[in-house]
């Protein structure tokens, strides 16, 4: 295998056949592109199209256990009002291809951040009832029960609001390690997370979580409005689903921020804000009575998840002009928390 062939496809073909999928030869066998270093490649086999994900060719510490939690997730998922692509398969010998990888079925949709097709670039009712859609399979996914992800799972979810501030200030100083990083170097990023510490709902509710939910994991019905798939559940796990609406919100599409105004531009149809809270609660049946707290928790956590990038950047191991763009979203990011916090019934 090498970075323009990814996959070995004898190795894949008689696994297939070990595994009862499809016979015959792979045909259309093509690399897919997509937002994470994940390996992604469509194939058919027997009329069937389907999409086999590994991690990275030069895998990180825990690159097979994030294969293993998505394919986990997928299990759990099947047979739920969520829509996902099914599992097919997972493979946990490593000596078939030195990682744990699994086969998906394919999903035919597009995905917003890369295309917006005709009929949806035209139509402003398209685009309204698309957004209306992602509330709507998020809202599926917080209705699942979480124990399905096992007995496990569900107790390390055990004081999951409590940990957050502290999981993700302590990922944002573990960048220290990196030569050259400047520091956290980020307006406000203290004041936000003195301000969560002091705000912590009373009561929350487990559900599961996507833990990456936003236009890029998304895939869209070519002939309608309608969430063909959410993708990319390697963050998936317990907590509280609200953390999902909070960072679709913040990642939401606006002409008005310099961040999002690249998509903004091509879905000027969108519900607002408002209108998308509105609908989360009314479908899912939660209460939101202390929504502003997950929606600054989501900037905060996307901020310091994106610094990253630039302190990744300044040791010379991510590219300088990405580190440099990401590092102006984490600060627009905590500049929309202080203000949520600013604007909150929760301050006062």
């Amino acid at each position: 295998m090498s970075d323009r062939d990814p996959v070995d496809v004898a190795a894949l073909t008689s696994w297939l056949d070990r595994n009862g999928i499809g016979t015959g030869p792979l045909t259309d066998v093509a690399a897919l592109t997509g937002g994470t270093q994940n390996i992604l490649v469509k194939f058919s086999r027997s009329g069937t199209d389907y999409v086999f994900r590994r991690p990275p060719l030069h895998k990180r510490a825990n690159s097979d256990e994030t294969m293993r939690r998505e394919a986990r997730m997928l299990a759990a998922l099947a047979g739920s009002e969520v829509p996902h692509p099914r599992l097919v398969a997972s493979c946990e010998d490593l000596e078939v291809m030195g990682c744990f990888f699994f086969v998906m079925e394919a999903i035919e949709g597009f995905t917003a951040t890369t295309e917006v097709p005709e009929p949806h670039a035209s139509s402003a009712e398209l685009q309204h009832a698309m957004g209306l859609s992602m509330i709507d399979a998020a809202a599926a996914l917080s209705r699942v029960d979480p124990a399905v992800l096992g007995a496990e799972q569900l107790a390390r979810a055990d004081g999951w609001i409590d940990r957050q501030v502290g999981r993700w200030r302590r990922q944002l100083d573990s960048y220290r390690e990196l030569d050259g990083w400047p520091g956290p170097d980020l307006d406000g990023v203290d004041e936000i997370g003195a301000w969560l510490d002091a705000h912590r709902p009373s009561a929350w509710r487990k559900g599961i979580i996507h833990g990456d939910y936003h236009f890029g994991n998304v895939m869209f019905d070519r002939t309608g409005p309608s969430v063909a798939a959410v993708v990319d559940w390697e963050l998936g796990t317990v907590g509280d689903p609200l953390l999902d609406l909070g960072h679709l919100l913040a990642t939401w599409p606006d002409p008005s921020e310099t961040r999002t105004v690249g998509l903004a531009q091509h879905l000027d149809g969108l519900p607002s804000r408002v209108e998308l809270i509105a609908r989360y609660g009314a479908v899912s049946g939660r209460d939101m009575s202390e929504f502003d707290w997950y929606q600054v928790l989501a900037c905060y956590r996307l901020a310091i998840i994106l610094e990253g990038t630039h302190a990744r950047a300044c040791a010379g191991k991510a590219d300088a002009a990405l580190g440099q763009r990401f590092h102006a979203v984490s600060q627009a990011l905590l500049d929309k928390a202080r203000a949520t916090v600013q604007t909150s019934s929760l301050t006062v």
